[in-house]
């Protein structure tokens, strides 16, 4: 279904693009500006099943992005600079802004680059946890996992439910089930299945936050370029309209 989300949307987007409907839209939707946000870039894999493909994109398409804003003579823009603009609707120029969610290390070792071409400031929005090392990155855990296995099983809503993956489909099917049942838990219930699903396949969740995420050390380096802005992105990644105000605060 997600598979099919995604193709639709495209198609759609690139049904617009082709016709010229958005050259007509785009004094009703263009708005003042836009905020771009990513995740991981980083060179293209050759894997068949990347189910978190969507959370990447690779430097060549980053330069690509930045050098059709400067074209267009869009400004870009910190997140301070986006706050004030629309504090003071200041619309004169449109722009754009740049962020970076959770912390990843190829944000240095990739995007880093990228951005300075182009003279961009970038905020990375950094999950605490993932910081330590100590963070669950459930949904890499979760594709790590499948990837694998030829088969696994797993109990949601008290039914041990099998899923044979031994095809590319058949991992892409088990993967879309089971993120979509582990999304909708309460943290620590989703800390318990996906831990006990990477235990019964050897899979250490800790061992991919480190390999994946900069260290406070790595950061503070990091955030001594003039350009990168770090923000916070919660303790433990978990998804805030789930916990209590208190919690949440």
């Amino acid at each position: 279904m997600k598979q099919f989300r995604t193709t639709f949307i495209r198609a759609g987007l690139g049904a617009l693009y082709f016709s010229g409907a958005h050259y007509l839209l785009r004094p009703i939707f263009a708005g003042a500006g836009a905020v771009f946000m990513l995740h991981h870039v980083r060179p293209p894999r050759a894997d068949d099943f990347q189910p978190n493909r969507h959370l990447e994109v690779t430097p060549g398409f980053l330069r690509a992005t930045l050098a059709h804003l400067k074209s267009r003579d869009i400004d870009i823009v910190t997140m301070d600079e986006v706050h004030h603009r629309l504090s003071n609707r200041k619309f004169e120029r449109r722009f754009a802004a740049f962020t970076f969610d959770d912390g990843y290390r190829d944000n240095r070792d990739h995007a880093l680059a990228v951005m300075r071409e182009f003279a961009a400031p970038f905020t990375v929005f950094v999950a605490s946890d993932f910081a330590e090392g100590t963070g669950r990155l459930w949904w890499v855990a979760l594709e790590r996992t499948i990837a694998k296995a030829s088969r696994i099983e797993v109990t949601m809503g008290g039914h041990a439910t099998r899923f044979d993956t031994t095809t590319t489909a058949g991992k892409q099917a088990a993967f879309d089930r089971v993120h979509d049942w582990l999304r909708g838990l309460q943290e620590h219930d989703l800390a318990r299945e996906i831990g006990a699903l990477c235990a019964r396949h050897g899979v250490d969740m800790a061992a991919i936050c480190r390999d994946l995420c900069m260290s406070w050390d790595e950061l503070k380096g990091f955030a001594d370029d003039p350009l990168v802005s770090i923000g916070a992105h919660t303790i433990t990644h978990c998804n805030l309209a789930q916990q209590r105000e208190d919690v949440a605060r």
